[in-house]
């Protein structure tokens, strides 16, 4: 077995983590609809994304961004009270 020093720390932080999630997302996101969404910052509880792909321009964005990550991410972090696009 591999001593991986990440698997070994008890706790990642919470940015890792939100990060880790919207990096699933984006993956679902991509290969069913082309676009993409990426982590760009965490001020307290206030999650900022930038969208790629073809999400820009899309009239549904603003439904994939609401729907889908900000509704996966308060699923894991309740505690994010907004999920806005830069």
């Amino acid at each position: 077995m591999t001593n991986n020093p990440e698997h070994n720390h008890p706790l990642h932080s919470r940015e890792e983590q939100i990060k880790g999630l919207l990096e699933q997302v984006s993956a679902y996101i991509e290969q069913y609809h082309g676009g993409s969404v990426e982590f760009i910052s965490l001020l307290e509880n206030i999650l900022t994304v930038r969208v790629g792909g073809s999400c820009l321009g899309c009239p549904l964005v603003s439904s994939t961004l609401q729907g889908w990550v900000a509704g996966t991410i308060k699923q894991f972090f309740p505690d994010i009270r907004v999920v806005s696009a830069e």
